[in-house]
């Protein structure tokens, strides 16, 4: 059969860019991250990247070989994800972390569901998670060569003075891709200058943040405590690189806004009233399993749809 003759379902989109495309941008995004990281925790953190990243790759591939699917490691997408996932990682984990929480996130949350598109939550994220569940004390523990004690985003839950300059450029202890503020918004720059991401679900989210931080922090409208709570733990990375995924965020314009908004509400829960001095990953996930009932109530009505009657 001509392959004018093959017709698929709407909507039809003509564009050159793929999934493929779009995941390699992501992977370009993460460099300064990446690259940082390992200049401030040395080779253990390259390595920890690179055995994170080859466990998703390897384990998308033999599911798929198994199954007799399609092979699809060449969108990307398994890449992205085991970079996230060791870049949400402590440089001091042993290397079958990296293994388990990459078998994770691709089989489990992604694979099981039907692959790419189909998970409910991010898969990195979702892995994290399961990772912090199961083995916490690993985890949580952010020594290293360079740095030991707890992090500053800790501290300043304890009510311990921080150095909002080396949370910045990120001369401080934490996963190996959350703590250089410079290096995250480097990337979010080369994200939204290539159209893969806008403004909405990373603006309302941090705007949404700063605010409840602001009600319910205890400091008002302290610059220095607001600066402090940006740059530290992973509010950064997880609103222009996981909360900004296509898959589990809303596709509506006014769900995407409500979905930062209770993503920034959620994480200033977690993080001022928690017992943990963190909160994105919890948030972002629990924003993923709400996305369904956001798109519901804010799906635009059909044309002739709920007008008033003459």
């Amino acid at each position: 059969m001509s392959d004018l003759m093959k017709v698929s379902s709407n909507p039809h989109v003509r564009s050159r860019t793929g999934t493929s495309s779009i995941m390699l941008t992501v992977v370009i995004a993460l460099l300064p991250a990446a690259g940082f990281g390992i200049y401030n925790f040395g080779l253990r953190a390259l390595s920890t990247i690179l055995i994170t990243v080859a466990s998703a790759v390897l384990t998308e591939l033999l599911f798929e070989i198994i199954c007799r699917k399609q092979i699809t490691i060449g969108d990307y997408s398994a890449v992205v994800t085991g970079l996230l996932l060791a870049l949400n990682l402590p440089v001091s984990v042993p290397w079958w972390i990296g293994v388990v929480g990459g078998v994770f996130a691709i089989l489990v949350v992604k694979m099981l569901f039907g692959g790419l598109g189909q998970n409910f939550m991010n898969p990195a994220l979702g892995a994290r998670c399961f990772l912090l569940i199961s083995f916490t004390s690993i985890m949580t523990n952010f020594d290293c060569d360079a740095y030991t004690g707890a992090t500053p985003l800790a501290d300043l839950k304890s009510g311990i003075d921080v150095n909002i300059m080396d949370m910045v450029i990120g001369r401080t202890a934490g996963t190996i891709g959350e703590t250089s503020m410079i290096a995250i918004v480097i990337g979010a720059c080369i994200l939204i200058l290539t159209g893969v991401i806008d403004l909405r679900v990373p603006g309302s989210y941090i705007i949404s943040f700063v605010i409840f931080i602001c009600i319910f922090g205890g400091h008002g409208v302290d610059t220095a405590y607001i600066a402090a709570h940006l740059a530290g733990g992973g509010l950064m990375l997880g609103a222009f690189f996981m909360a900004t995924d296509y898959v589990t965020r809303p596709i509506t314009k006014r769900g995407q806004i409500l979905y930062g908004i209770l993503l920034g509400i959620l994480t200033g829960i977690f993080r001022i009233f928690g017992p943990s001095a963190e909160g994105v990953s919890y948030a972002i996930i629990i924003g993923n399993l709400l996305v369904p009932l956001i798109e519901k109530i804010t799906l635009p009505k059909a044309f002739g749809k709920g007008g008033e009657k003459a």
